[in-house]
């Protein structure tokens, strides 16, 4: 299971939200390339990116801090935030980024997921952000009647690369994931799935390690920024 450091872009900084609460924001870094390459320097193979201006606004706006994370780290990286259209997947593709993630688009059109999907095999992953199993958009904004499991089971054919699962009530709360549902998400697809929001101690990991379902990989931010996570004890503890 790989575990994603989350790097969360607002107005150039890297910082963490409570619940996704733009108004709640605790800055962590105001260089998230340099917190970029600290996570890759503890021996991550991954980073995860969200460009939190960018959900809201429906177009990319933190692209600079983007692409001075790619300048400085080799390790592959995913994005989420703002992308809603084939010309900024292209671009965002074509920067270097390993893979863009799909959100709110997946839910108001989901043609655009498959076209990307088919045009570039293995780097178009769906967001589903979801508060009590109902999926919420534009940046957690707006919230839907869409459920959940049934978004994520309507991209069974279209050769996405991964399912990224946000159980927003537990984001940057530091209860713990959704264990259960995250699990139940994963069992009712067979598309991969990486567990975010609320991964918040070693414990988190090995429980949705364990949780009885196949899971690809899942997303922390805030515990390791605090320090409630270890890196380097966590990466270890997952390569076991």
């Amino acid at each position: 299971m790989i575990l994603y450091p989350a790097i969360d872009l607002k107005d150039g900084q890297a910082v963490r939200l409570l619940r996704g609460d733009m108004d709640r924001a605790t800055v962590f870094n105001d260089d998230p390339a340099a917190q970029a390459r600290a996570f890759v320097e503890a021996g991550c193979e991954w980073l995860h990116l969200v460009d939190l201006n960018g959900a809201f606004a429906g177009a990319p706006v933190n692209a600079a801090p983007v692409e001075a994370i790619l300048a400085r780290c080799k390790v592959p990286a995913q994005l989420g935030g703002g992308i809603r259209d084939m010309a900024t997947i292209e671009a965002w593709l074509s920067k270097g980024l390993a893979r863009v993630i799909l959100g709110t688009v997946a839910v108001e059109n989901p043609a655009l997921v498959r076209e990307a999907a088919r045009a570039f095999p293995g780097q178009v992953a769906v967001g589903i952000d979801a508060r009590a199993g109902r999926v919420a958009t534009k940046g957690w904004a707006e919230e839907t009647e869409v459920d959940a499991t049934d978004l994520a089971r309507s991209f069974e054919d279209a050769g996405v690369a991964a399912i990224i699962y946000t159980d927003i009530d537990r984001d940057g709360a530091m209860q713990g994931p959704n264990v259960a549902a995250t699990a139940a998400l994963a069992r009712a697809v067979s598309i991969p799935v990486i567990a975010s929001g609320g991964v918040s101690s070693l414990g988190d990991l090995i429980a949705l390690r364990d949780c009885g379902a196949e899971l690809n990989g899942a997303i922390s931010g805030r515990a390791l920024y605090d320090g409630a996570l270890d890196l380097r004890a966590a990466l270890a503890a997952l390569r076991g």
